[in-house]
């Protein structure tokens, strides 16, 4: 169609000062992170590692409150929800003092500071910018020197070039982040020719942290300069007329357990789109899967042991006698390699690692060329290694591509959303490694993130992926699995000892350990049960979208099991007692521990319908049982006002009112996947718009301010009802409040560094285009008008669906559609209109249909069946 136009620069570029950490451009291969924040006089990059939280607590059982259960259930029946949470709190105390006081998971926090400080700076703003497509970040100082990063996925490293035509003057060093710790962090800057070092130990690690917290960590930066002169002074170097500066840094956190890592089964990329090939072979975990060098890693093997630690003695790193995690092998520097006989080397300068004088570095800072015998791989060239990670990361980043026209509306032009949606994409493709997200992805600048950047499972870290499916990254999923499955002992020891109940329970808040322990009389957070439900939603929706009947037996089946068994011990004749809808209160109660929220009803009525599917297509018997389950789940509820209620009943003398004025919209739960068929029926379908409509109405105000992706929430449920405006009005609202001038968002207008929004805008943007379950394709099911003409690559949906294409323009649309295997789907169109098509994997069928664009345009997405 006419209205393409040519490929529009993918990236960010600002003047912008860089005020703190959380104004930087960001790079990340999945595992290690870099931020860059520099301002005239100084060049600064801040590194950062998914596995390195910061031990500060012993890792508790959840509470033994099982025994409280009838007590409890009491009290909530007969609405006396604040009594019911102080119980709990008190019951804890008494259990622990650790739980006097509401506990908090351990932190995500930065590992070094690479700095350079120009001898005469020149005052000004630097130009900065990030390229989307690649990776890297570049910086142009006033003064001439231009400085560019990326973590690369091919090397499993941070390559850095520092350059300057006049030469580059002034002190390079790597140091410990600027902030004063919560506990001690015993951490040893040196400095040699070739390399930088920085040790650091954690000598008030509790004796009862959980083992996936770290005892140390090194990072390693091997230099490479071409021109001028480099001598150590000090723990740094001083650089004099140096044309260019090559570093690659490594961050290796050594964490005693850190349990199984599963290899994909194939070849990352194999199959369409990345889709695991079943009965592969140990897969090579660099390519394109969040990264590092080739190591062949079998599945279920432990992490590779062989990155070196601090070596031992008065200031080294004690060794764990566990695994090390890192991005690859052996750190440079991990061998003995000759040092240039004619380099100047300080004396004093402390050394770290092994033996009576350290390990010297890889190669000599001076000549550009490594030192013969320096351990690979050494410093090649900015470019080379650029060459290398490019076609991993940009191969992520080109499966999904997408290009909006129209006029600006809602605050926002399409062409700004499209380009938001690259930034979006980018800040989790680049976060996604062995460990999901965090509320912060791979990126961390201070010892005391926001809600201590873990895992926030009541919400953030599902809307953090929410458009990896959708959007051709399937692969980039498995973390979550991972991370979930290397916590199942917890998980189960939380069912057991809150509830005595069998299965697995979730915790809100989780980083190092899945014990639950985060909780408080004010923030009943052991009441909310459905996160293992929820996360089951993700086991499904990655089966029905890669079609991988091997993943759907060996890790969904089980997982939705667990998940449902705890179900099937914990419902009773009074349906979900205790509750909890995050982190809402009912207008007419005291407190938020609550009777049957409507998000536990609708994930554990979602649970059992993936997993009667899951029996069927395994040829499983069984299913039955989990229809006997969702038949005792308590109906939807119509409120009053006439929206779908929060709380599917009272609670005792309670109405459990609703309370539209609330950052989440956790109700609209059965609307943000595959909707639940009871919506079909008119008067629910009608009392679902009217919450949405009443939740955004609330957003328009002054007061909603925090937690974008509660407009996330909303703009799923608006495109799964066809409410278009709706949706486009969610959309308009998280284009222009969530964003920093460098394209990364936020959790509140303009403040706090957070990735939710990174998953959920695009997951929003994809669903106004595309609706899909198994079976069936809605194309453009809630358009919006302003949207005049687009063009869309790469779209996913459920049941397999691949959307080569999507387009168009003055009405008329077009869709070439294939699928992973072959099957029938029905297609339906936004007039109403249906068609049964048969897709398979190598020819795509072509389509034609009319978008209807006005504001009273009818969807197909309305009918449910």
């Amino acid at each position: 169609m006419s209205h393409v136009r040519a490929p529009r620069v993918r990236g960010a570029r600002t003047r912008t000062p860089a005020s703190s950490w959380e104004d930087a451009l960001v790079t990340g291969n999945g595992t290690t992170g870099a931020l860059a924040h520099s301002t005239a006089d100084l060049v600064r990059l801040t590194l950062c590692h998914e596995r390195l939280f910061l031990p500060v607590a012993d890792a508790l059982p959840a509470p033994a409150t099982a025994r409280l259960l009838p007590e409890l259930r009491a009290l909530l029946l007969a609405g006396r929800s604040r009594e019911a949470a102080e119980l709990i709190a008190r019951s804890a105390a008494a259990e622990h003092p650790g739980y006097v006081r509401t506990r908090w998971i351990d932190p995500l926090v930065p590992a070094a500071v690479l700095s350079f400080e120009p001898g005469a700076p020149v005052p000004g703003d630097p130009l900065r910018a990030c390229d989307f497509g690649t990776g890297v970040v570049s910086e142009e100082l006033p003064d001439g020197t231009a400085h560019r990063a990326v973590a690369s996925r091919a090397d499993g490293a941070v390559a850095v070039e520092l350059s300057r035509a006049a030469g580059l003057d002034g002190t390079l060093r790597l140091a410990p982040p600027g902030e004063r710790p919560p506990v001690r962090v015993e951490a040893d800057a040196t400095a040699a020719p070739g390399v930088l070092r920085l040790c650091a130990r954690f000598p008030d690690r509790p004796a009862g942290a959980p083992p996936a917290a770290p005892t140390g960590y090194t990072v390693e930066c091997a230099l490479s300069a071409s021109g001028g002169g480099v001598r150590v002074v000090g723990d740094g170097l001083e650089l004099r007329g140096v044309e260019r500066l090559e570093a690659v840094v490594r961050v290796t956190v050594d964490v005693p357990g850190a349990g199984p890592v599963r290899a994909p089964d194939g070849p990352p990329g194999g199959g369409e789109g990345g889709a695991p090939v079943p009965g592969g072979a140990p897969a090579l975990v660099s390519d394109p899967v969040p990264g590092s060098a080739p190591v062949p890693r079998a599945a279920g093997g432990p992490v590779s042991a062989s990155a070196p630690t601090c070596g031992g003695g008065a200031r080294g790193v004690p060794a764990s006698g566990g695994a090390s995690v890192s991005e690859s092998g052996p750190v440079p520097g991990g061998a003995p390699v000759p040092r240039d006989a004619g380099a100047p080397v300080s004396a004093s300068a402390p050394t770290c690692g092994g033996g009576a004088g350290g390990v010297p570095g890889p190669a000599p800072a001076s000549g550009g060329a490594p030192a013969p015998g320096a351990a690979a791989p050494a410093p090649s060239g900015f470019d080379r290694a650029l060459d290398r990670h490019r076609p991993l990361h940009g191969g992520l980043m080109d499966r999904f591509r997408i290009d909006l026209d129209g006029p600006p509306a809602e605050g926002a032009s399409p062409a700004h959303l499209a380009r938001l949606v690259d930034a979006a994409r980018y800040t989790i493709v680049s976060s996604c490694g062995g460990l999901p997200p965090t509320l912060q992805g791979v990126w961390s600048g201070t010892y005391d993130p926001p809600w201590r950047s873990g895992y926030t499972f009541d919400g953030n870290l599902f809307s953090a992926v929410a458009a990896l499916h959708a959007t051709g990254t399937p692969e980039l999923m498995t973390p979550v699995f991972d991370l979930l499955e290397g916590v199942l002992g917890d998980l189960r020891e939380n069912a057991r000892r809150l509830y005595g109940c069998r299965g697995v329970l979730v915790p809100a808040h989780a980083s190092t350990t899945g014990r639950h322990q985060h909780f408080g009389p004010v923030w009943s957070l052991t009441c909310w049960t459905a996160g293992a439900a929820w996360a089951a939603r993700l086991y499904w929706d990655h089966y029905s979208h890669t079609r991988d009947r091997d993943f759907l037996r060996e890790r969904a089946l089980p997982f939705l099991t667990e998940a449902a068994l705890f179900h099937e011990d914990f419902l009773t004749a009074d349906g979900f007692v205790p509750s909890y809808s995050p982190e809402n209160t009912p207008a007419d109660a005291d407190g938020q521990a609550c009777v049957n929220a409507t998000m536990d009803v609708a994930a554990v009525r979602d649970l059992c319908r993936n997993l009667m599917r899951a029996h069927r297509v395994l040829g499983l018997p069984g299913g039955r049982r989990w229809a006997a389950l969702a038949a005792r789940t308590p109906s939807y509820r119509v409120s009053p006002g006439g929206e779908l209620s929060e709380w599917a009943g009272p609670a005792g003398p309670l109405e459990q009112a609703d309370r539209h004025a609330h950052r989440h919209a956790s109700h609209l739960y059965p609307l943000w996947y595959e909707p639940d068929p009871a919506l079909a029926a008119p008067r629910l379908r009608a009392a679902a718009a009217a919450a949405v409509r009443a939740r955004l109405d609330w957003w328009r105000g002054e007061e909603s301010d925090e937690m974008a992706f509660g407009l996330v929430q909303l703009g799923l449920a608006a495109a799964r009802l066809g409410l278009a405006e709706r949706a486009h009005a969610a959309l308009g609202m998280l284009a222009t409040r969530y964003w920093r001038p460098t394209l990364t968002p936020t959790h509140n207008r303009g403040a706090l560094f957070n990735v939710d929004i990174g998953g959920g805008l695009p997951a929003v943007v994809a669903a106004v285009l595309l609706g899909s379950t198994e079976g069936r394709a809605d194309l453009l099911p809630a358009l919006p008008p302003a949207w005049t003409a687009g063009r869309v690559e790469g779209l996913r949906g459920r049941g397999g669906l691949l959307v080569d294409v999507l387009e168009w323009e003055r009405g008329a649309a077009h869709a070439r559609l294939r699928s992973v295997e072959p099957r029938s789907l029905v297609a339906a169109f936004p007039d109403g209109t249906r068609r049964r098509v048969d897709c398979d994997p190598r020819q795509a069928i072509s389509l034609r249909f009319q978008t209807f664009l006005h504001a009273r345009s009818r969807s197909a997405s309305k009918n449910f069946s």
